[in-house]
């Protein structure tokens, strides 16, 4: 099967709050070579730890209608959510070994005219990246490296774990994603609860935003007592959204500020091989539109060259 043309699955949060997100994935992959298709009527993933947990068949079905849209295509999907992967790839692998629960799926998708074939492999970009285009041609094609930038990361739950079925990378000493990110020029910062959960997973921030926004000011306060970061990278929309809005949400709730500029890890890649942050709409995070202030990017070397027609507005 060809790794030159992947299906696109967006999920929910990259199209409702991250749609640079999109755009920036699309540039970068354009610029190794591959190309991300549309995946047209996809619905969400389902999210893993909510529909999952309650009905095991009704999380698979839905997850295998994702998964059949693909397998239509003759392509393998993509995906930059940690959390969408961690669904799709669980089902994909639970419907391929369980013939019990691919037969209750496969009824199920009877009543849309479909049926899972288990004939196409779920990825994220960071699988795409290091497998299919390599550290090498990522390097070749940085063209404005983040010199003297620190970086911190923030790696999420879902993408490595389970680590004894996923075998992605180590769950407790990865190097996948950071040696993608350290291509980018930037200097790597390690601090103690880089690994931690951002704080948002498992429905806890539509729970109790301000439990959520514990881990998260924890992992801010871990980040400055290694020396502070100028951005955090990660490679999840949901982790991303937790990090860039919970700063608004920490100085509400516990009248402490932070500003660190959060990026996701093909966003930070796109500025990387000279792209305007403006041809992908990096200015519409959320602590940016929320502040409503222009991104103060001089200390990271970012220049928008339609700063005059991009301003973030009310």
């Amino acid at each position: 099967m060809a790794k030159d043309k992947f299906m696109h699955f967006l999920g929910c949060i990259i199209p409702h709050r991250y749609p640079s997100v999109e755009k920036a994935a699309k540039l970068v992959f354009a610029d190794l070579g591959m190309e991300l298709l549309d995946m047209e009527k996809a619905t969400c993933c389902p999210a893993p730890g909510v529909f999952g947990s309650f009905d095991r068949v009704t999380w698979a079905t839905i997850s295998a209608r994702n998964l059949t849209i693909a397998e239509e295509a003759g392509h393998d999907i993509t995906t930059g959510c940690n959390g969408c992967f961690a669904s799709l790839w669980d089902a994909n692998h639970e419907l391929k070994h369980d013939d019990e629960l691919r037969a209750a799926v496969n009824e199920n998708l009877a009543a849309v005219d479909r049926e899972f074939k288990g004939t196409i492999e779920v990825t994220h970009y960071v699988d795409a990246l290091y497998s299919y285009a390599g550290l090498d041609k990522i390097r070749e094609k940085v063209t404005k490296p983040f010199k003297g930038v620190r970086m911190a990361l923030h790696p999420g739950c879902h993408w490595m774990k389970p680590a004894a079925i996923k075998k992605k990378d180590d769950s407790e000493r990865p190097h996948i994603f950071r040696e993608i990110c350290e291509t980018s020029g930037a200097t790597y910062v390690p601090y103690k609860d880089e690994l931690i959960c951002c704080g948002a997973g498992g429905a806890v921030r539509t729970a109790d935003v301000k439990t959520a926004l514990d881990f998260t000011k924890q992992k801010f306060d871990s980040l400055l007592a290694a020396g502070g970061a100028d951005i955090i990278v990660t490679p999840c929309p949901f982790c991303e959204l937790q990090l860039d809005l919970g700063q608004v949400e920490i100085q509400k709730f516990f009248e402490k500020e932070y500003r660190f500029d959060i990026m996701h890890v093909v966003e930070l890649l796109a500025l990387a091989f000279g792209h305007d942050p403006d041809e992908f709409g990096l200015a519409t995070h959320l602590q940016y539109m929320q502040r409503k202030s222009e991104p103060a990017w001089e200390k990271l070397g970012i220049t928008r060259q339609k700063s005059d027609d991009a301003q973030v507005s009310d």
